[in-house]
């Protein structure tokens, strides 16, 4: 169990008397050293105090008695003093800063420079200001505003003239007082229309007359003004209904003669007048039913009215129509009628022209009009039919003069539709299945530029990654790949300059000029008794489509070694003439100057490749001169590195290509290969479980089905097997068995 001892509990409560002690001792110095005292705060302290804790540490601190707080004494001076407020009082209720605060406020701001002025003060200064204003008779002696000047009526004739078409009656006018001793008359001289004199102790019977006669006047002024106001209403209302009524008519005239050329149209007897006479009718009645209702067309509908009146003919016309055989006459019809039927020209079928000087755009609209709907339903299903059987994808002229005659009224969309899905499709098509050695149907230029002004920039910029002309680069890519340089130039490719511009440059480089290097190494040799140029000659035919600097660098890495070689050996022959080595030498230098373009000799590289030839005649010459041998004299020419074949050289910066190509991988040169055998490589977005490689469709269908399953590993062809063993890879080459696979035999 717990033991308490006696002891602390008197050792506590002496404690605790001790506390309320020395609580009592500093209650009394704080008290003593009141800034009213005339005593420094510590003067009547106690010695006990002065030598208190609290002392000593403020005296290590740098206090000084008698000043302030802080380094510069101007600190607070006396204690903090609180002021109580009655129990239950808000603030506000009684002042909440002491005389104590007060002082130290004033002792601070003397400090500063400044005059602090009590509350006292500025209660004063507030009290003479409010005298002042009451004395000037803008407030009230109860301190408010003073009262409004009184107002002053108006009499009975100045309400009659400010009134237009009022009149005052006579009653109100003049008013027979009998109420007293005597008669007397009370007009509005006579004080009945003037307001009376406050001061009245007690309202007479006069003072009761003029205010009723007051607020009668005053009211029936009010009704009056009223009643003129409604009037001004009700004759604007009648004007807008009258105008109302004349535009309500017009319309319900306009639409009975619309009505009556409608019924005109239902009982034309056109049994016995032939197509072309009824659609001149036809014609002619709805271009008077639009005469006469030019303004009200949109409001009556005419659109469906019209379109009502030619679908039967229209119908008929495109049932048996040939369109590449016989271009119909309905066109010159249509065109008669563009307003009516809602047809907007190409060129403002979204911007529209100005419209009370602020220029629109017209929003798309999600639904087709009955002019639209008719085209699409009608017109549509033989053009894609003729484009699709009849249409020869290589002759441009009968489908462009077909489409230049139904341009002008054909909805945007639908002509959109025909050279998206129809044209440009067949156009790819023949692209893909174009072969330059063995074409029948001329250049893809031929048949492709004719197209051009028809299609869109998604067609017609090749730095898209699809369209036709992105077709036509990958299928030149792959041309130039595999291109025989015995055969020359390939057909029409100065043609395509104009729409690749500096992109055509640059297939050359990637494509063709690591072949260009490989048949100059292999084929060409220089032999001065019998020279063979026909290979040089391949390669020269090339040059106007090459960059020069780029041709330099060929004829550096491939021509000047094997120069360079049969000059070294002709010098070290015995016996060799100098002087036909010197015509050798000038005759090759002027057959490069004639045979390639213009500049090219004087190019650094090729100028240093002459100049290093001239060396090497001094050095023999020389060598020759002393008695020395030359052979000696002479270092065999060091063979330059022949330009590889999977890359191009590097060019100068002035003739790189302002579009770079991405490196060629084998994926390209699959799909390349895919391209020339007319076969699509698809991707099928999932990936072979065991090796982790995404997996690819080889077919020759169009719509993405049949053929075989792959995928790329290296620079080899997986080929996924048939029958059961599915998961099973054997690899393929690019080979007539891959193609065999694809078309499903």
């Amino acid at each position: 169990m717990p033991h308490f001892s006696m002891a602390g509990a008197e050792d506590a409560g002496e404690s605790s008397d001790s506390d309320h002690r020395q609580k009592r001792r500093r209650t009394n110095m704080m008290q003593s050293m009141a800034p009213n005292s005339t005593m420094s705060p510590n003067a009547g302290a106690s010695p006990a105090a002065l030598n208190s804790f609290a002392a000593k540490m403020m005296a290590k601190m740098g206090y000084v008695e008698g000043q302030g707080l802080g380094a510069t004494g101007r600190g607070r001076l006396a204690p903090i003093e609180t002021q109580q407020r009655p129990q239950g009082a808000g603030l506000g209720a009684v002042k909440e800063k002491t005389k104590q605060a007060k002082e130290e406020e004033k002792r601070e701001a003397a400090f500063r420079g400044e005059t602090v002025e009590d509350s006292s003060e500025e209660e004063r200064k507030r009290k003479r200001r409010l005298k002042e204003k009451r004395r000037s008779g803008v407030m009230g002696k109860a301190g408010t505003p003073t009262a409004k000047p009184r107002q002053k009526y108006r009499t009975a004739a100045e309400m009659e003239a400010a009134a237009d078409g009022l009149e005052v009656p006579n009653g109100l006018k003049s008013i027979i007082d009998a109420t007293g001793q005597e008669t007397r008359l009370l007009t509005s001289t006579a004080g009945l229309m003037h307001a009376q004199n406050a001061m009245i102790p007690a309202e007479t019977e006069a003072t009761k007359i003029a205010r009723r006669a007051r607020r009668d006047l005053e009211e029936f002024t009010n009704e009056w003004t009223a009643l003129k106001e409604r009037k001004m209403y009700f004759e604007d209302e009648e004007t807008q209904l009258s105008v109302a009524i004349v535009e309500q008519e017009e319309e319900t005239r306009g639409m009975e003669e619309v009505i009556a050329a409608v019924e005109d149209l239902e009982h034309l007897n056109l049994a016995d007048s032939d197509e072309e006479n009824t659609w001149k009718i036809i014609t002619a009645k709805l271009e008077y039913v639009e005469r006469s209702v030019q303004d009200l067309g949109d409001a009556l509908g005419l659109q469906e009215v019209a379109v009502a009146a030619i679908h039967p003919l229209f119908k008929s016309a495109m049932q048996d129509w040939k369109p590449f055989e016989a271009p119909t006459s309905v066109v010159s019809h249509l065109q008669r009628l563009r307003s009516m039927l809602g047809i907007v020209p190409q060129s403002t079928s979204t911007e529209l022209a100005l419209q009370n000087g602020v220029s629109y755009t017209k929003p798309p609209s999600k639904s087709t009009t009955h002019y639209e709907t008719m085209i699409y339903t009608l017109w549509l299903p033989p053009i894609r039919s003729a484009i699709t059987n009849d249409w020869d994808v290589y002759d441009s002229r009968p489908l462009t003069n077909l489409i230049d005659i139904w341009k002008p009224v054909l909805p945007p969309f639908i002509l959109a539709n025909v050279i998206d899905q129809l044209i440009v499709r067949r156009l790819s098509d023949a692209v893909a299945a174009w072969r330059p050695k063995r074409s029948r149907h001329g250049q893809p230029h031929e048949w492709i530029f004719p197209w051009l002004p028809y299609l869109d920039e998604q067609h017609t910029d090749p730095r898209n990654s699809t369209g036709l002309l992105s077709d036509v680069k990958r299928k030149l890519k792959s041309v130039l790949s595999t291109w025989d340089i015995h055969a020359g130039v390939l057909p029409g490719l100065s043609n395509w300059r104009s729409i690749f511009h500096s992109d055509l440059s640059s297939l050359l480089v990637r494509y063709l000029l690591p072949r260009l290097a490989s048949h100059l190494a292999e084929n060409f040799e220089i032999n001065p008794p019998d020279q063979d140029l026909t290979p040089l000659e391949d390669i020269l035919k090339w040059s106007p489509h090459i960059p020069l600097p780029t041709l330099a660098q060929l004829f550096v890495a491939e021509f000047f070694p094997k120069w360079h070689h049969t000059l070294y050996l002709w010098l070290t022959s015995e016996a060799p003439n100098y002087g036909e080595v010197n015509q050798w030498y000038q005759w090759w230098k002027q057959e490069l100057e004639d045979r390639l373009p213009p500049g090219f000799n004087d190019l650094p590289i090729i100028n240093t490749e002459w100049q290093k030839g001239v060396a090497t005649l001094n050095i023999a010459l020389d060598a020759l001169e002393e008695g020395l041998d030359v052979s000696s004299a002479l270092e065999p020419p060091s063979a330059a590195p022949a330009l590889p074949t999977s890359a191009p050289p590097p060019l100068p910066a002035s003739s790189t290509p302002t579009t770079l190509e991405t490196p060629t991988t084998f994926k390209d040169v699959v799909e390349d290969w895919c391209a020339s055998n007319s076969l699509f490589m698809l991707p099928l977005r999932e990936a072979d479980l065991q090796t982790g490689l995404p997996l690819f469709r080889i077919t020759a269908s169009a719509s993405g089905k049949g053929g075989v399953v792959v995928y790329l590993k290296g620079d080899v062809v997986w080929v996924r097997s048939a029958g059961t063993e599915k998961r099973t890879f054997l690899p393929m080459g690019l080979d007539e068995g891959l193609v065999a696979r694809a078309e499903g035999r």
